[in-house]
């Protein structure tokens, strides 16, 4: 990966930086930041199911093992917030190792890994709804201490730079990725994971490094949520609602891309909201939007917003050319 592979990143993360500096409307910022979390569990989503093509219907286990970690390790433990955050993400990363030794040493695939991750995630649900330790039913309460070094702030822009940083650093790691010989096995092990174990690719040590990355990452946007709302429960921080955006915003963006996910939580998200507006408080709304997004990106737009947009570009082209 060279410095030109990052400039795109750069820009792009430069210019979203000054969206504060101009709008400062708590509303916009807490949508913006809601986004860009969700943006983040859709990059390590993206990292396993778009890039490795291991397709997990669990990440919840994943974002809520790292809100829970965040939010007890401060609660029960006294450990600084932004120590407890590292130790969330690794935690994320643990829990994805194991997920994955279990299953790939197992042999699953496809619909079968699938549904194990799934059920994975239930099961840790189950167990924070029950144990004491968790809180139970009742969640976790982060107090309220209002200071940077509790990564506690007055302003809502400024978990809005955490956020985006957080977002870019996660696009350079996919950048480098998508350019690395890793990545390369990766890609391979999609495509045809026999031909690339013949070929002497470690498939194992492959699929275990990229759900133990996923992991992280997820883990990291699960994290920044229990900070940024200061409160985790069973049903927020391993529900299914997290798994399924965490889904449909790279397919929805451009599946096995750096941006894909990025674009397509922002599309998901702000027609929501939109819908929202024009529809007032219909339950459900924001449900049958996603629904319908998905349907339009299968049916339209095999390759997301992003590959859409690529066609539509070599179209032009080509008629320019003609």
């Amino acid at each position: 990966m060279t410095f030109r592979d990052i400039v795109p990143i750069i820009v792009l993360i430069t210019l979203l930086a000054f969206v504060p500096v101009f709008i400062t409307a708590n509303t916009v910022l807490n949508f913006l930041v809601f986004t860009l979390i969700i943006a983040l569990a859709a990059q390590g989503w993206n990292i396993l199911g778009g890039f490795g093509g291991q397709f997990s219907f669990g990440h919840a286990a994943f974002f809520g093992t790292g809100a829970y970690a965040a939010a007890l390790l401060q609660v029960r433990l006294g450990i600084n917030p932004w120590i407890a955050f590292a130790i969330g993400a690794v935690a994320g990363a643990a829990v994805g190792w194991a997920i994955g030794y279990l299953s790939f040493r197992s042999g699953l695939r496809g619909s079968y890994f699938a549904l194990v991750t799934l059920a994975f995630a239930e099961v840790l649900r189950i167990l924070a709804n029950a144990a004491a330790f968790t809180g139970g039913a009742a969640g976790v309460l982060i107090k309220l201490d209002v200071r940077p070094e509790n990564f506690q702030f007055e302003s809502r822009g400024a978990f809005f730079w955490i956020a985006l940083a957080l977002v870019g650093a996660v696009l350079v790691l996919t950048r480098w990725i998508e350019r690395s010989r890793f990545g390369a096995q990766l890609v391979a092990v999609r495509e045809n994971e026999a031909a690339a174990k013949a070929l002497g690719v470690d498939t194992l040590r492959v699929k275990l490094g990229a759900i133990t990355l996923s992991g992280a990452v997820t883990a990291a946007a699960g994290c920044l949520y229990a900070q940024y709302f200061l409160y985790v429960d069973a049903s927020i921080a391993y529900g299914t609602w997290i798994s399924v955006e965490a889904i449909l915003a790279p397919i929805v963006g451009g599946l096995g891309t750096v941006f894909g996910p990025l674009v397509g939580a922002v599309a998901l998200h702000g027609l929501s909201e939109i819908t929202k507006l024009a529809a007032g408080s219909v339950p459900g709304i924001d449900l049958m939007v996603f629904g319908g997004l998905l349907v339009a990106a299968v049916a339209f737009a095999p390759e997301g917003i992003l590959g859409l947009l690529r066609r539509s570009a070599q179209a032009k082209g080509a008629a320019r050319h003609a």
